[in-house]
């Protein structure tokens, strides 16, 4: 058997509501999509990296800096569906790691972790979640997991699960981050799948995979992420840029 290829996707569009253009602002006079484009090499855990976008202006900064970007449908609802339709081109390779475009600070050793899922067969989607701190706990916006013991995804929701019936029981308590790779098969079955009833309710994407049965293997990680959502957001992220540059 040949050995199998794994490929990262990062799905960009200029057409964000909240921040037009998001792939294209500058943070420290850099791109954003170059900076995730150059998170994902640094992992040295793929044999591809592409940039998938609708717009042409994307793909021209993408192969400005030396990058490969591919351009999709720009009809694509969701990043899934944009790698999927990548992916259905390109039988020849059999992991697709989903990296959000948004994630200029993604930790390289993530995503060696997340692509390192994959050597076992049994594996046919994976995520990566980290501890959930206290003071998370009870904010929607920070997405908790809860794991089985072979630490498979048993739900994901916005609300303060799992719950302690008994004060002071310990319990181990997961935020998870927004990073996905599939077996090729699976991302193109779930690119198929209507959207489900608890998807709709928590406004989570990954529970279409659960509630059709699929399995979500999670990987634990201490990254912390700093998305950029908003323009405001960019300030956040430079900061974290000069503090480690200060560090080293």
């Amino acid at each position: 058997m040949p050995a199998s290829r794994t490929v990262a996707v990062i799905p960009a569009r200029h057409a964000s509501t909240r921040f037009p253009g998001k792939p294209l602002a500058l943070i420290a006079g850099t791109p954003m999509v170059e900076h995730v484009w150059r998170r994902c090499q640094e992992a040295s855990a793929f044999d591809e990296v592409w940039v998938a976008t609708d717009d042409a202006r994307i793909r021209d900064v993408v192969e400005g800096f030396g990058g490969r970007a591919v351009m999709t449908s720009p009809a694509c609802p969701t990043g899934t569906d944009r790698i999927a339709e990548v992916a259905r081109a390109r039988p020849d390779v059999d992991v697709w790691v989903n990296v959000q475009g948004d994630e200029p600070l993604v930790d390289p050793a993530a995503l060696q972790v997340l692509a390192g899922l994959f050597q076992d067969p049994a594996v046919h989607m994976g995520t990566l979640v980290r501890p959930l701190e206290a003071a998370e706990v009870d904010n929607p916006n920070v997405v908790k997991a809860v794991l089985a013991l072979n630490g498979d995804a048993l739900y994901f929701s916005r609300a303060a699960v799992p719950h302690a019936r008994e004060p002071g029981t310990p319990v181990n308590r997961w935020a998870h981050l927004g990073l996905y790779g599939y077996r090729r098969d699976t991302l193109l079955q779930l690119a198929t799948l209507e959207p489900t009833p608890l998807e709709e309710a928590e406004k989570l994407e990954q529970l279409r995979a659960l509630e059709h049965g699929l399995r979500i293997r999670c990987a634990q990680v201490s990254w912390r992420t700093v998305a950029v959502d908003v323009p405001e957001d960019v300030a956040r992220v430079e900061a974290v840029l000069r503090e480690r540059a200060v560090v080293r």
